[in-house]
């Protein structure tokens, strides 16, 4: 009993308890242990009859089943179900050795009737539906994506007399499932059915020409046609390969049913269910080599790049929760609570494949002298784990393995104050990379007061002064005249660095205006629109930045996905030589226009001082 009292007693909305009213609850929870796989509720089944907290490993939420979310030890669930006695929005899951306290429903709901009940529900489902609203709008349905994105260019040409042996040779080499056969006046195509079927089965000779087993004429769709409505037509004609034709006729390549078919599990949402799948590391890591493709195909998709960023975001959530579950099998049960934090572009969801991983880890106060350690250890484990996943490590040390970037709740509480009330440069790029945070994992409710510290920034007129002169920091690559100033290589190649020259500058802008404004969202393009709602932002000058912002991330995604297409290493250096004319004309006006709002601050502080 004396450790139930414990672990209730760190675990809101019970910590709010009087000492007496907290014994009685524990008397009555009890803890149950649940195998990996075993359900604890049924989405749209019988309505809870307890309040559950993870108290040792992790529960999967699941809706219409896919997860999503991942509850770790000191989070809790079934409340809503037990208030209302409707029946659960999800289904939960133990993943691994998982162990819940079960609060009875008297007691549940004698202290979910309190001020600070009511308060622990209203923002556990505030941000339950803020963290599966994300994962449902943040992965596209990819069988609407265009047939375009999905199209083999790898299948080979023929020519009527290429023999069968031939070009079963060449569709092994190019790893294609078809062939297409050029002919006068249109194509005929040989796949592997055909080869099973027409040849082997049929006893036909591979000496044969590839004519006598091809078939014409070829259906064919265009780039830009609906995945889905193309899986469809295939059905019905009873094909199972179609070529992709552009509209001057040019052939881009083949795509099969079985690749429509398939085409979930290809994709961002597939990926990321088999990295939640994953057994170990090392199946972790094989899986993790997807994104690059996946990446590749949102942006050939259309998809804007809000919505490429949340989707690999996303994903590097689903990484991280892998890597915690397995440091945490490894090393045993965390000592206290913890949470798992996001900072950065991670935090804002505005990832490329080219960021860095940028993130952070809070623990509850205890006067455990292991838990330190212990954490320590943790972080270790999952910062190598996401190196070796493709998030590189960030070159300014911002990882929950250093020191400085994990601590107890207190401390971070502390540290957060001093970047308010000590606006020094090393406070400032403090405040730059922690004041945007996101929660990814942990049951430690340490988010509420940390926002509770951002939303005290206006009313520290200092720190404000100098977080406008930081916003400054990264300027445009704009000469005197306004044109375009590149940096130039050895080989007298011009380039900019879109990420500090363009996203940066946004990004800090929009922080800046965030948090004099007492807004506490992340998310860039949010907080623009934020800050003109509150009239702090003129709506042309909102309207100009949120443009320009979704500009310069288009071309830096582009820029990155045509280098995992090159398979060289990614970086923000573009030539604006490569860059389509409209587009360049469209990059020019962003860097004006951000120009302009860095310069519209010298009326809230000189710029320079």
């Amino acid at each position: 009993m004396d450790a139930m009292h414990t672990f209730l007693s760190r675990c809101p909305p019970f910590d709010a308890l009087p000492e007496d009213e907290l014994r009685a609850v524990a008397e009555a929870a009890e803890e149950v242990s649940y195998p990996d796989g075993g359900i604890v509720l049924v989405e749209d089944g019988p309505a809870a009859e307890h309040f559950y907290i993870v108290r040792e490993g992790t529960v999967e939420l699941l809706h219409e089943g896919q997860v999503v979310d991942v509850l770790e030890p000191g989070e809790a669930f079934g409340h809503t179900s037990l208030l209302t006695g409707m029946a659960p929005a999800f289904t939960t899951r133990a993943a691994g050795g998982t162990r819940l306290v079960l609060v009875p429903k008297a007691q549940a709901l004698a202290v979910l009737g309190r001020p600070a009940g009511a308060g622990f529900v209203a923002r556990t489902l505030r941000d339950r539906l803020t963290r599966t609203g994300n994962m449902v709008h943040g992965l596209p349905e990819l069988r609407t994506a265009h047939v375009g994105s999905l199209v083999d260019r790898r299948t080979p040409f023929l020519t009527p007399e290429t023999t069968i042996r031939e070009a079963a040779e060449k569709m092994t080499a190019a790893e294609s499932t078809a062939a297409l056969v050029r002919l006068p006046g249109g194509l005929g195509i040989v796949t592997d059915a055909d080869l099973r079927i027409r040849v082997v089965a049929a006893g036909v000779s591979p000496d044969d020409p590839v004519s006598t087993i091809m078939s014409t004429p070829v259906h064919t769709a265009r780039p830009e046609q609906v995945a889905l409505e193309t899986m469809i037509d295939m059905l019905a004609r009873g094909h199972d390969h179609v070529a992709v034709v552009d509209a001057r006729g040019e052939v881009l390549g083949t795509i099969s049913a079985v690749e429509l078919v398939s085409l979930e599990s290809r994709g961002p949402f597939g990926v990321r269910r088999a990295i939640l799948a994953a057994q170990d590391a090392e199946q972790l890591v094989e899986t993790s080599r997807q994104l690059p493709d996946a990446f590749v195909s949102l942006l050939d998709a259309g998809l804007a790049p809000s919505d490429v960023g949340r989707v690999l975001a996303l994903a590097g959530d689903a990484v991280t929760q892998r890597l915690l579950d397995f440091a945490s099998a490894r090393l045993g049960a965390p000592p206290v609570p913890w949470a798992w934090l996001a900072l950065g572009s991670a935090a804002r969801r505005e990832l490329t494949l080219g960021s860095d991983q940028d993130n952070a880890l809070a623990y509850g106060d205890t006067d455990d002298l292991e838990a330190p350690a212990y954490f320590a250890a943790l972080a270790e484990d999952v910062n190598d784990g996401l190196a070796r996943c493709g998030f590189g490590d960030d070159p300014a040390g911002v990882l929950a393995r250093d020191p400085r970037w994990r601590m107890s709740e207190s401390e971070w509480l502390r540290t957060f104050e001093d970047c308010l009330v000590q606006p020094d440069r090393s406070g400032l790029v403090r405040a730059a990379i922690a004041f945007d945070f996101r929660h990814v994992a942990g049951g430690l409710p340490v988010v509420s007061p940390l926002v509770a510290v951002l939303q005290r920034a206006r009313e520290h007129v200092d720190f404000l002064r100098a977080l406008a002169r930081t916003a400054t920091d990264w300027r445009p690559p704009l000469g005197f005249r306004g044109g375009l100033v590149l940096e130039r290589d050895g080989t007298g190649v011009g380039r900019l660095d879109i990420k500090r020259g363009g996203v940066l500058p946004i990004a800090n802008l929009a922080r800046f205006h965030a948090l004099a404004n007492g807004i506490t969202i992340s998310a860039t393009l949010d907080r623009l629109v934020a800050a003109e709602e509150l009239g702090a932002l003129e709506p042309e000058l909102a309207q100009t930045l949120r443009e320009a912002f979704v500009i310069v991330s288009r071309v830096r995604l582009e820029h990155h996905a045509a280098q995992v297409q090159a398979g060289v290493a990614l970086d923000n250096l573009v030539d604006p030589d490569q860059v389509p004319p409209l587009a360049r004309r469209e990059l020019l006006e962003a860097f004006r226009a951000i120009a302009k709002a860095q310069k519209q601050l010298s009326v809230y502080v000189p710029i320079g001082r």
